[in-house]
């Protein structure tokens, strides 16, 4: 059987109140009730996450994400959350290494211990990487190549496979769908992302490895990006705010 591709909706700090989260929710989930192939993740502020628990049990495509996570399970961390607290509230899948989180000052070394500690507690991370500027000498490459080996550093090979990478170019996160990176440039990256894998676990493992992108996904360039740019899917920011908009998505996705 093929495997199933992957949206996940960052809604980063959206939307205001916990009654909007839980009618957008509602509303995601009866579109994903009728994809066939493939799965949606909806990662809400962390104060939505208890809200929206009930929405996702008994769901064979919809899953519950989390934008980030602490390194340690307990302790004195003011305003943290741990693995276990996201595990416990039905979380399944972990955003790291966002670029948005990376401005803040946090390093590759922080992001491999992140991904080390989502795997040690049974949920999938998914690791953002990408470059702030697209050189046209290919400089950005040797950017990518070390933030991927480095945020993967401590990661074995028998985890690999649960590790999904979410290249998101920074120059192209906020565009339109007509600014945003082409199918075809976004093609030539996955199979460099991949060689970068290969160089760490070798080829087979690499190969199982998922591979999205999260850099201006709108539903007027999903469908191309999905069916000739050689990823498994995407992470979806403020489209995912709309249901609409986030349900051609999918269409495009599960239709590719």
């Amino acid at each position: 059987m093929k495997p199933k591709k992957i949206v996940i909706a960052n809604w980063k700090m959206n939307p205001v109140t916990a009654s909007e989260a839980k009618v957008l929710f509602t509303q995601i989930k009866k579109k994903a009730s009728l994809l066939k192939r493939t799965h949606v993740v909806i990662a809400p502020p962390s104060l939505y996450i208890s809200v929206s628990t009930q929405s996702t049990k008994k769901s064979k495509n919809f899953f519950l994400g989390a934008q980030n996570v602490h390194t340690h399970t307990s302790g004195a961390y003011t305003g943290e959350v741990s693995a276990p607290m996201l595990k416990d509230s039905g979380v399944s899948y972990v955003i790291v290494g966002h670029s948005e989180r990376r401005a803040t000052g946090e390093t590759d070394e922080l992001i491999s211990k992140k991904v080390q500690t989502i795997l040690s507690n049974k949920m999938i991370p998914v690791l953002c990487v990408g470059e702030r500027e697209h050189d046209q000498n290919g400089l950005y490459l040797s950017t990518l190549a070390n933030q991927i080996k480095n945020s993967l550093i401590g990661v074995l090979k028998l985890d690999i496979s649960q590790v999904i990478i979410a290249y998101e170019p920074v120059w192209a996160i906020g565009k339109t769908a007509g600014e945003a990176m082409d199918s075809h440039k976004l093609h030539e990256t996955t199979l460099f992302i991949r060689k970068v894998l290969g160089e760490v676990y070798g080829r087979l493992l690499a190969d199982s490895v998922k591979i999205i992108y999260g850099g201006s996904v709108e539903a007027e360039n999903a469908s191309e990006l999905i069916q000739n740019g050689n990823v498994s899917g995407f992470l979806v920011g403020h489209a995912s705010l709309s249901a609409l908009s986030f349900s051609d998505i999918l269409k495009s996705v599960d239709n590719a």
